[in-house]
């Protein structure tokens, strides 16, 4: 399953994830939220995701290294500072914060098996990949950052 990974932006998974919970909701029955919980709930969610992975991608440009994860290898810096002290992943994290206020929003529980798979997916084929790459590039001091901060939360 190789062949698989580093290959689609994680943007585009996560767009490809909100059609997939769009088109579930199209087609199972839906809970009924209150209408202002529904909106509350995604806008508190779109801020939080968007704070989140905006600060990550801050941090990255501020000691000049690449935010292009598909080219994990350019990587020139090692960034444990920041968001980066509680979370490895804050772009991603953020995405999957936006894709849950999505699933509140399209009031469908099946949704949540959409972005448990959009996890487990960016776990498998995107991150693992990032890690390994991080580790040859930096070695013992990205094993010791692995093992002090959480990969998602």
């Amino acid at each position: 399953m190789q062949f698989m990974e580093l290959k689609i932006p994680p943007v585009a998974q996560a767009i490809i994830a909100a059609l997939l919970m769009w088109f579930i909701s199209t087609i199972t029955p839906n809970v009924t939220f209150s209408y202002g919980f529904r909106y509350i709930m995604l806008i508190a969610c779109t801020a939080l995701g968007l704070g989140i992975g905006i600060a990550g991608v801050q941090t990255f440009r501020r000691v000049k290294t690449t935010v292009n994860p598909m080219q994990i290898g350019d990587a020139s810096a090692l960034v444990n500072t920041g968001i980066y002290r509680y979370t490895r992943n804050p772009m991603y994290l953020g995405l999957a914060m936006v894709l849950f206020g999505f699933v509140i929003l399209l009031e469908n529980p099946l949704n949540l098996l959409t972005l448990i798979l959009f996890t487990s997916y960016m776990t498998r084929f995107q991150i693992e990949p990032e890690e390994r790459v991080l580790t040859e590039i930096f070695g013992k001091a990205y094993l010791e950052y692995q093992s002090a901060v959480r990969r998602w939360l």
